[in-house]
Order: C-alpha cells, then sequence, then structure tokens
C-alpha cells in the first residue's frame, strides 16, 4: 500500500526534516570555521603570499586535496573508528556529523582561498602602503572584498552537505535520507521516494534563493 501525501507530511515528515537541518546546519558552521582557517593559511603561505611558507603550503594543499578526493559514502565508512572515537558511535545524527564535517571543510577551503585569491593585488598592496598589518589586511581587505564570493561558495557548500546526509541516511543516520530508504526503497514505495525528492527540491530552492539574496545585499 503506497504512502499517501498526508501520511508523509503529518507522521514522516516533520522529524525526518528536523534530523536533516540539524545534520546540515551544525556541520556546515563546524566546517565552515575549519575550512576558513585552512584557506587563510593556505593563502598567506602560498608563494608571493603575506608570508609564504612552501612547506606549510604543499603539506595542507596536499592534505586538502586527499580528503576532497574520496567520495564521501567511502569516508563516511572510512571515519567509522574516528567517528566512534570521538562521539561513542557511529551510527545515527550526531555520529554523521564527524563525517560530513571532515568532509566539507576541505571543500570548503578551497572555496574561500579561491575566494581570497580573486581580491585585487592592488588592494593589498596599498593596504600595505598604509602600513596594515597582515591581520589587519587579511580581515579588513581580502576577506571583506571576497565576502560576497564567500558567501555564494558556502551557499553551494550546503547544498553538497545536504546531499551528505542524505547519504549518511544509508548507514545508520536519520533525516530524509533514511525515509527514501526505509520507506521507499526497502518497502518498495516509490511514493515516498518522491515526496523525498520533492521536500529536497524545495529546500535546495530556499537555501539557494537565501544565498543568492545574501549575495547581492553583500555585493
Amino acid at each position: 500500500m503506497k504512502t499517501s501525501l498526508y501520511t508523509y507530511l503529518t507522521e514522516i515528515l516533520g522529524e525526518a526534516l528536523l534530523q536533516t537541518l540539524y545534520m546540515t546546519i551544525v556541520p556546515t558552521i563546524c566546517a565552515t570555521i575549519l575550512g576558513f582557517i585552512m584557506a587563510v593559511i593556505l593563502f598567506i603561505s602560498k608563494p608571493n603570499g603575506l608570508k609564504a611558507n612552501k612547506t606549510i603550503y604543499t603539506i595542507l594543499s596536499f592534505i586538502v586535496n586527499i580528503v576532497r578526493s574520496f567520495p564521501f559514502i567511502i569516508l563516511l565508512v572510512a571515519l567509522f573508528p574516528v567517528t566512534r572515537f570521538i562521539v561513542g558511535t557511529s551510527i545515527g545524527e550526531t555520529a554523521a556529523m564527524v563525517p560530513i564535517t571532515i568532509g566539507a571543510s576541505p571543500f570548503i577551503a578551497r572555496v574561500i582561498e579561491n575566494a581570497l585569491n580573486e581580491v585585487d593585488e592592488g588592494l593589498i598592496e596599498a593596504a600595505k602602503s598604509f602600513g596594515a598589518t597582515n591581520i589587519q589586511i587579511i580581515f579588513k581587505v581580502i576577506v571583506k572584498e571576497a565576502m560576497p564570493s564567500i558567501v555564494s561558495g558556502i551557499t553551494l557548500s550546503i547544498i553538497s552537505i545536504l546531499g551528505y546526509t542524505a547519504m549518511a541516511g544509508a548507514v545508520g543516520a536519520g533525516g530524509l535520507g533514511k525515509v527514501a530508504i526505509v520507506y521507499g526503497h526497502q518497502r518498495f514505495d516509490t511514493s515516498v521516494t518522491i515526496y523525498v525528492v520533492i521536500t529536497l527540491i524545495i529546500i535546495v530552492q530556499l537555501i539557494q534563493s537565501v544565498g543568492d539574496l545574501a549575495y547581492k545585499r553583500l555585493k
């Protein structure tokens, strides 16, 4: 018997949606903080950077590229021991946030790094000529100028993280991914899968709209 839209909205969607938002918002905040730190280090340590250091740049860039090269579902399984060590279990929404954060951080780091690299070198030279310190140059000039691009990149990252939460549902986490697998795939109920897809499309559209609005305001 196929699940009705009313049943989906009243009995299934509420809890699953809250779990998905939980697994999206918290890792986004954590990954953005970690990604920003990595991006700033990459930016200042790059060749011709404010504090050029080939060793630091090469090592960090290599680590970022290695983590980014893993398909998320493989990274999710590979990090089970790390997740179990940090939160005491590898199952559930809280456990899923560990690999989601680790998987998203390098992606956000590259997004922010690219945004920082787009800032006009002339602005940096002008700030130096006025005696600005490296900290002032980074936060009052470079980050400020790059903020629209950073926001645009983080918007895309949030949508990717939303996709990660759906995959996490396949290995014990809750959320819309679990609903699609348990209620849809395993019970051969195509209607639930369709409802989940529509729900995810609506969420993505909302995220993108808010991100576009923030970009225009900052621009």
